[in-house]
């Protein structure tokens, strides 16, 4: 027997108790709108709530808040005609001049502001967090009210690599100066589907 396969009997054979988890304490699920109340979090935060009815609404409202001479790219099919279609095969390097990343988020919560995009709707990880500005698509009937019910759709969920996304990245310095889009995107867009 190697050392190292005494060391792992060793700690096999002295493992606590069994212990059943502690019981979860749940708040009451709030009432009324949603999308509503996720929209105002994610604007007082510093980002941008948009409803439309349809993924085919997002296109003509594009030039109205970005620069749509720059390079504007998606990974959803449905918008390939709005945007370049990037694909997960793509040098990730050829992200550098993204002016605009429109990408779907599998849920927002309403508490906060944030969405829930996995490396399944990033395509690569990199691009929620390259562009100048990033513009998340999500519906209204995926808006969840608290991080405690995030937590409960994600906790049994397979993933290798997930990121909850709240407005535009933002820091602080000592003397409390708030600089927006100083480590990634300058601005964050919610794309709000009825």
């Amino acid at each position: 027997m190697t050392t190292r396969e005494k060391i792992l009997k060793a700690v096999l054979e002295n493992q606590p108790a069994s212990t059943p988890p502690p019981e979860v304490f749940f708040f009451p699920q709030e009432t009324g709108n949603l999308s509503d109340k996720f929209a105002d979090t994610l604007i007082s935060i510093g980002g941008r709530a948009i409803v439309v009815q349809g993924l085919d609404a997002i296109g003509p409202l594009l030039p109205k808040y970005f620069d749509t001479t720059r390079r504007i790219a998606t990974n959803i099919p449905e918008l390939a005609g709005t945007a370049g279609l990037i694909s997960q095969d793509v040098d990730p390097h050829s992200f550098q001049d993204i002016e605009v990343m429109l990408m779907r988020a599998h849920f927002g919560i309403a508490e906060n502001g944030a969405v829930w995009i996995t490396e399944q709707l990033m395509g690569q990880r990199i691009l929620p967090f390259i562009p100048q500005h990033l513009a998340v698509v999500i519906s209204a009937s995926d808006i969840v009210p608290t991080m405690q019910q995030a937590y409960q759709r994600i906790g049994s969920a397979r993933y290798r690599f997930g990121s909850f996304i709240a407005g535009p990245s933002k820091t602080a310095d000592i003397e409390q100066a708030l600089v927006l889009g100083a480590h990634g995107p300058r601005t964050m867009t919610a794309f709000i589907v009825h």
